[in-house]
């Protein structure tokens, strides 16, 4: 009966078909966009930060032209007031003239003429029906009019003071003016002394002021009329458009005002000796021209910086995702095992994990080469061990009178093999120490007092050929030593003693003494195949048996190039049945 898919069973943890669970998905994002943001990150707070420092300075800026421009204005009422007092000091001086105490007007308004010549200035002379009784800019004698400025006359005559009047148009004199008059001391204090100037002369209180750029300054009188202004700013008689402030007209601060839709910056000044007002002005986006500009800077150099930053960035991310491309084609190149060199990169950082893949390829190659090594080594070294358990099997039937006794040799001959296994398969190709060799194969007979057991030599490795044949030959005999040896008696003592001669050979001595020693007899078993045919054959040694009163001696001589850790191992050839001898 068939199975639906919905219906299938879900796979089992032991089953191989099963599929691990995929991890959460997690979006990736190209190098050039954490550059970006890394950009970002650096440059928007330096701009926002310029960007407010370039505020602060301007705030700074505007507070000290906002000073200056102050000032300048204080100072040209200064100027208008220093004009005023010195035509009031004139008039007074003239006002005292002895001509005029004596009432003769001809040689008065000679005097005067004479007086006043070069200073663009000019008198008038009026009694109370507001008459010309002298005007210096006629001839004398010459019919006059009525006065062009009555207002101002009338305040004179009710007030001991000096009067400035408001600006008018003279008629006599065609042109705008002012007039500074006061009225003459007892017993002819029905007239009034009139100093007349073109408002034309004011001009250079004006113009000799430096301004801030974009700044305009005028002076006007009481009804806001121009009396003079600086280049180009208004027409002399018109009314300003600045209206003036309400009050006392001063302001020590600037003000921002609208006037006809536009905002302006003012600052109004009234000069208390004239009554007039100097008044300066300029739009506010002139004020704020400097901010702007200073800004407009700012985003031309930030967008260039960050015009540069994104070639760069772009640059730099085309460089690193190339970079990293070539890193994975190597990872790619390491999985499948092929090997290759180290390919230059310009981070250091990726160069660094190049020379790592590239490290990482050859060793793994390496690692792979001593795999297929092992591989052959371990079925090479399975046919010998075939080859030497079968020679050890046949050796000990022949010299065992029961199976009990085969069991018994054949089971220790195999356990000494093991522990040379063992041996070769913790230290691989990298050599075995003869010392550890001799330790393991001789422990498990070894008796309980260790000072009846001596090994001295240097630390010399051996490959896998000469450690399994030694191997053997120490545990056969370790195992002669425990039957009828040094071992077997109690105060039976070995020397194992092996250096290097001369010649390039290994030099090893197996010295027993055994108290009341009896030689043995000439018998040939396994132990002695082993000691004599096996190390002989497949280690090109000499062999040889010394018998001494008290004890046996083997002693070896093996070409060191026969042990060499680095030289490829030789088989080891069936050994032919020999028989017993």
């Amino acid at each position: 009966m068939s199975v639906n898919a919905a219906e299938k069973p879900a796979p089992q943890n032991g089953d191989r078909t099963a599929v691990p669970p995929k991890p959460p998905l997690r979006r990736s994002y190209p190098v050039l966009i954490y550059l970006i943001v890394l950009v970002g990150v650096l440059v928007v707070p330096i701009l926002g930060f310029t960007a407010v420092l370039l505020q602060r300075h301007n705030v700074a800026q505007e507070e000290i032209v906002e000073t200056f421009t102050v000032a300048t204005t204080r100072s040209v009422v200064q100027a208008v007031e220093r004009e005023i007092a010195g035509m009031i000091t004139t008039l007074r001086v003239l006002a005292r003239a002895e001509s005029l105490l004596e009432g003769d007007l001809a040689a008065y308004h000679a005097h005067v003429q004479a007086a006043l010549a070069g200073t663009g200035s000019n008198l008038l002379l009026v009694d109370t029906a507001l008459r010309q009784l002298i005007n210096t800019r006629v001839a004398y004698g010459a019919p006059l009019g009525p006065m062009s400025d009555p207002q101002s006359a009338l305040r004179a005559f009710a007030t001991p003071d000096a009067i400035v009047s408001e600006l008018f148009f003279g008629a006599t004199a065609d042109r705008y003016v002012f007039n500074v008059m006061m009225r003459r001391e007892p017993p002819n204090e029905d007239q009034v002394v009139i100093l007349t100037q073109e408002a034309s002369s004011l001009s250079t209180a004006l113009l000799t002021r430096e301004l801030p750029q974009g700044w305009h300054v005028a002076l006007v009188d009481g009804h806001n009329r121009v009396i003079a202004a600086s280049q180009d700013s208004a027409v002399v008689g018109d009314t300003l458009f600045v209206p003036l402030l309400e009050g006392t007209g001063t302001s020590m601060r600037w003000r921002e005002r609208p006037i006809d839709g536009e905002s302006y910056r003012t600052i109004t000044q009234r000069s208390i000796l004239s009554g007039w007002y100097v008044v300066a002005w300029a739009p506010v986006w002139v004020v704020q021209q400097p901010l702007r500009s200073s800004l407009l800077w700012l985003l031309a150099g930030g967008a260039a910086l960050i015009g540069i930053a994104a070639i760069a960035v772009f640059i730099l991310a085309r460089r690193i995702a190339r970079s990293v491309r070539g890193l994975a084609r190597e990872a790619k190149r390491l999985g499948s095992g092929a090997d290759f060199e180290p390919t230059y990169y310009p981070v250091l950082e990726l160069s660094q994990v190049s020379q790592a893949l590239a490290d990482a390829a050859r060793q793994r190659k390496s690692a792979e080469t001593e795999v297929r090594f092992l591989m052959r080594e371990v079925a090479h070294r399975s046919k010998n061990q075939l080859t030497v358990i079968s020679a050890m099997a046949k050796q000990t039937a022949q010299g065992a009178e029961t199976v009990e006794q085969f069991v018994e040799g054949f089971q220790h001959r195999i356990y000494g093999l093991a522990r040379s296994t063992d041996l070769l398969l913790t230290h691989g190709t990298q050599g075995i120490g003869l010392r550890e060799l001799i330790s393991a194969q001789i422990d498990p007979f070894r008796p309980e007092n260790p000072a009846r057991v001596t090994k001295t030599g240097p630390n010399i490795l051996l490959n896998v050929q000469s450690a399994q044949v030694l191997g053997m030959a120490v545990h056969e005999l370790a195992t002669n030593a425990a039957k009828y040896g040094a071992f077997s008696a109690p105060d039976g003592t070995l020397v194992v003693d092996w250096n290097r001669a001369g010649a390039g050979r290994l030099h090893v001595s197996w010295r027993e003494t055994v108290p009341g020693f009896a030689p043995p007899r000439e018998r040939k078993g396994f132990g002695t195949v082993v000691l004599k045919t096996m190390v002989s054959g497949a280690l090109k040694a000499d062999v040889e048996r010394r018998i001494h009163d008290d004890g046996i001696e083997w002693v070896f001589s093996i070409p060191l190039a026969e042990i060499d850790p680095d030289r490829q191992p030789a088989g080891i050839e069936d050994e032919p049945d020999s028989g017993e001898v």
